[in-house]
């Protein structure tokens, strides 16, 4: 996340070069947001982090060499990892869960309006996760998970205690920190104590997979 005296920094990775160069502009010409630097392959994105230093990197999904969803969990998996926002033309389901899997904070097509998109970068920045309204009622309405799915996440949840239990549920619903603190009676800083000690604890990456795993469990 961003220090309280500089904008966020932004890395921009897309093997369509006016795509790159359009979201560079758009971005750059918001305050508090600055375009650090942009990559067009999947291969180059670590190089692109260790030289720029991102605090969210805005990822294709469909490039020649490597993916989106490989560059995706190579970036979420190293040491003070950047959040990653998945920006594509392509939303099938075999698309949407792996990128979520493997650590995306947010899912938007590229048709999503400049602002909705520069809200995203912040709200991912933040630690909230973003979706495009129609995946979200799409994982919402996934009845059927895979075979042991649903055993697997209870058991990974029978970990937590009660008041972690109730964070995750919230959390699931797609509410933010202040929501569950409103909701649930806390601080905004006990919250985010919570979600920290339930990554911890069930070796998770941000809050997408914890909401991913709880609709495994049938949770929300």
């Amino acid at each position: 996340m961003a220090g309280v005296n500089r904008p966020l920094r932004v890395l921009v990775v897309d093997d369509d070069a006016l795509v790159r160069a359009g979201l560079s502009m758009m971005l750059d010409g918001i305050h508090g947001i600055r375009v650090v630097g942009e990559a067009a392959d999947g291969d180059e994105v670590p190089a692109a982090v260790d030289a720029h230093a991102p605090d969210v990197v805005l990822m294709d999904l469909r490039m020649p060499r490597v993916d989106g969803i490989t560059a995706t969990g190579r970036v979420r998996r190293r040491p003070r990892a950047p959040e990653v926002i998945v920006l594509t033309t392509f939303d099938a389901d075999e698309d949407i869960l792996p990128a979520l899997r493997a650590g995306a904070g947010g899912f938007l097509l590229k048709d999503t309006p400049p602002a909705r998109i520069v809200q995203a970068v912040r709200q991912v920045a933040a630690g909230d996760p973003v979706l495009s309204p129609g995946i979200t009622r799409r994982l919402m309405d996934r009845a059927v998970v895979r075979a042991g799915a649903y055993e697997r996440a209870r058991g990974a949840l029978s970990a937590l205690s009660p008041r972690e239990g109730e964070v995750v549920a919230a959390v699931a619903r797609g509410c933010g920190n202040a929501e569950i603190a409103e909701e649930l009676s806390m601080t905004v800083a006990t919250v985010k104590a919570h979600v920290s000690r339930v990554l911890d604890k069930l070796g998770l990456d941000n809050r997408t997979q914890i909401a991913l795993l709880a609709h495994d469990a049938g949770l929300a």
